[in-house]
């Protein structure tokens, strides 16, 4: 059988062959690659969808230096994800301006003083080493309005937001051939979105890793086309497999922005136990949890949850948030505490049982999909 054709309207918007996009999961405060690093972004656009960088986390300095290694090594294609957070608490980074690095430790030192305690009783009690920690106050996350600089100078195909409204940034973005895509997770802010003139909305279900909402993405997608219409959508939550392709499509969405199942290639970044925990996990074993980042985010369960819940602290507003966790995350990681560290997946990853090239994940992706609209659903659907 000769290579298949799946084709949207999303693929001659791109220049894609395929309409797969992979979502933009970008470093950790520690500065690990923790989604999809340079060589995930390459392997999905040469394998004919979108590879997007995940940006959040690096320096802006790192950001435009990965865009043209990005370009240095494909001419497909590819997008870069930065989070826009509407409001940035940012109590304990005051008086930072133009410091590019500080120590974590100090930056904990300006936490309320129940959540300084509840860290060094957790480094006692299991004994761990206290991990000393960078932290970059030049971020994209931190400084949002020079990332998204970077990304128009650069001329980035895609620009996407994955968290806040671009709607800001559309008319400059378009002056410099940049589409722009958001993310939403419910049907109030598809609509609005859509109106602030973006290119592609992302429509996310609840079962989705990382930042998400409350609505599953069943009853997301068709609430979320019709809010949006014209702009084309997008299906995220819950996608892992050509199933979920052509469920997508025959909802309506033009394509699928897919994150979990590229966590567990051999290209994506994470740390090994995350992947290992993605393929041993069910589909019951993520929850939902401000721990990590002050905002509800999806991650595979851990023994870091059942810690944060018995502490009885509330979450610090986001990135705050982060500094907790990223100095409990580093002393894990040390001292190779895997049960403690669960990683960012979704539901999905019940249904992921092994580790594969991107291209791999793709193809199969593309192969089941079109093999259910031209083979499967012809002899099992009767229509008249």
């Amino acid at each position: 059988m000769g290579k298949r054709v799946l084709k949207t309207k999303l693929c001659d918007m791109l220049g894609i062959e395929y309409p797969i996009l992979s979502a933009g999961m970008g470093p950790n405060l520690m500065g690990e690659t923790t989604g999809a690093p340079v060589e995930l972004v390459v392997a999905v656009s040469e394998a004919g969808g979108l590879g997007v960088l995940g940006g959040s986390g690096m320096s802006v300095k790192e950001l435009r230096e990965a865009i043209r290694e990005i370009r240095s090594k494909t001419d497909k294609p590819f997008g870069v994800d930065i989070l826009l957070p509407r409001d940035l608490a940012v109590t304990a980074l005051e008086g930072m301006e133009g410091v590019e690095e500080v120590p974590l430790n100090q930056l904990l030192q300006a936490l309320p003083a129940e959540y300084q305690e509840w860290i060094k009783k957790i480094r006692r009690d299991l004994d761990l080493p206290e991990v000393e920690i960078m932290v970059k106050m030049n971020s994209t996350t931190m400084r949002p309005k020079e990332a998204v600089e970077v990304c128009i100078e650069e001329k980035v195909p895609l620009f996407c937001a994955g968290l806040g409204n671009p709607g800001f940034m559309v008319e400059e973005a378009h002056a410099h051939g940049v589409k722009v895509l958001a993310i939403t997770g419910n049907a109030k802010n598809a609509k609005r979105m859509a109106e602030s003139g973006i290119d592609l909305l992302v429509a996310q279900g609840h079962e989705a890793g990382g930042h998400t909402g409350r609505i599953g993405t069943m009853a997301l997608l068709p609430a979320a086309i019709d809010a949006a219409y014209p702009v084309p959508v997008l299906a995220a939550g819950g996608i892992g497999d050509g199933r979920g392709l052509a469920a997508a499509l025959a909802m309506g969405c033009v394509g699928v922005w897919v994150g979990t199942r590229f966590l567990a290639t051999d290209e994506a970044g994470p740390v090994e136990a995350v992947k290992q925990h993605i393929l041993q996990a069910t589909d019951e074993d993520t929850l939902v949890s401000t721990v990590y980042t002050g905002k509800t985010l999806r991650s595979l369960k851990s023994k870091f949850h059942e810690l944060w819940q018995q502490s009885g602290l509330t979450a610090l507003p986001f990135p705050v948030q982060v500094l907790i966790s990223s100095a409990l995350l580093g002393s894990f990681i040390e001292a190779n505490r895997d049960e403690y560290i669960g990683g960012i997946a979704g539901q999905i990853s019940g249904i992921i049982k092994e580790i594969k090239p991107a291209r791999q994940v793709l193809e199969e992706m593309v192969e089941e999909a079109a093999d259910i609209f031209t083979r499967r659903l012809p002899q099992n659907l009767v229509v008249k």
